[in-house]
């Protein structure tokens, strides 16, 4: 996956003391799901080269479940670099507070989409609890969750190692189920409980900043004009309380892997 040169992405958006995001424009969604499918692939397996196993961060979404797809259908391909899937451990940014069999759950379409595909080993699989599950509240459903994280961390760590955090963006910028100004985007936590979204289901369970930005690279893959404002704004310095997807960021990388539509308002070099 690589800039084409009508493409790239003026300097004008670096930000502060952080290395500027790397910012990958694709034509349309089919292919930038395919060519996010093909990074992704080639970053775990260069993780499982150096530690033995990777971690994923996976996201809900219509462009998300697309990558995930994608992704499954290069396991049934001949390329270069291939994932043992028995090693991947997968986490999820967030989770709709529902049923457990619920089809906006997105442990649901993560699982039709790849998991079950490629044979990811039920204890690998790290989901978010369902409402109908043993706990009777979103709040202690993140507590758990918290644990999880905690219970797989290496020693002296809070959190386990993310080697790719997968995430969207709504069109007025939330990213997780962090939502502009609201009390998710000051909490310090790296799991809680989210009530009264503005997008139903209104209840559901979120990573936090302290968790999302501890990952070594987090990807946000955004497609459709109608987010074009919000890429521009996040990119260009907005305040997280006022754009959440602004305040996402890895220890190692950025990156921000768009469609033409969404880019469309992004200041070209040489413009």
């Amino acid at each position: 996956m690589s800039h084409s040169p009508g493409d790239q992405v003026s300097a004008e958006l670096a930000q502060g003391e952080r290395p500027v995001p790397d910012i990958v424009i694709e034509p349309d969604g089919d292919r930038l799901a395919r060519a996010v499918a093909e990074a992704l692939v080639a970053r775990l397996a260069a993780a499982q080269a150096v530690h033995g196993t990777a971690s994923l961060v996976v996201t809900g979404g219509g462009i998300g479940i697309a990558v995930l797809e994608r992704v499954a259908g290069l396991a049934a391909e001949p390329v270069r670099e291939t994932v043992d899937w028995t090693a991947v451990d997968v986490w999820w940014g967030d989770e709709r507070f529902v049923p457990g069999g619920d089809a906006e759950r997105n442990e649901k379409q993560a699982r039709t989409a790849l998991l079950d595909v490629v044979g990811v080993p039920a204890a690998r699989v790290h989901a978010m609890p369902p409402s109908d599950g043993e706990f009777d509240g979103p709040d202690e459903a993140a507590a758990w969750y918290a644990e999880q994280l905690a219970a797989a961390a290496t020693e002296g760590e809070s959190l386990p190692r993310f080697d790719v955090l997968l995430l969207g963006m709504g069109p007025e910028g939330h990213t997780a189920s962090i939502f502009p100004d609201s009390p998710a985007v000051r909490d310090d936590r790296p799991v809680f409980a989210v009530r009264d979204c503005p997008k139903p289901p209104p209840t559901r369970v979120s990573l936090g900043f302290s968790a999302i930005n501890r990952a070594e690279e987090v990807w946000m893959v955004v497609t459709g004009e109608g987010k074009a404002p919000a890429v521009a704004a996040a990119l260009g310095g907005a305040a997280r309380e006022e754009l959440p997807a602004a305040g996402v960021h890895g220890r190692r990388a950025t990156r921000w892997l768009l469609d033409a539509a969404a880019a469309a308002h992004l200041p070209r070099s040489g413009a």
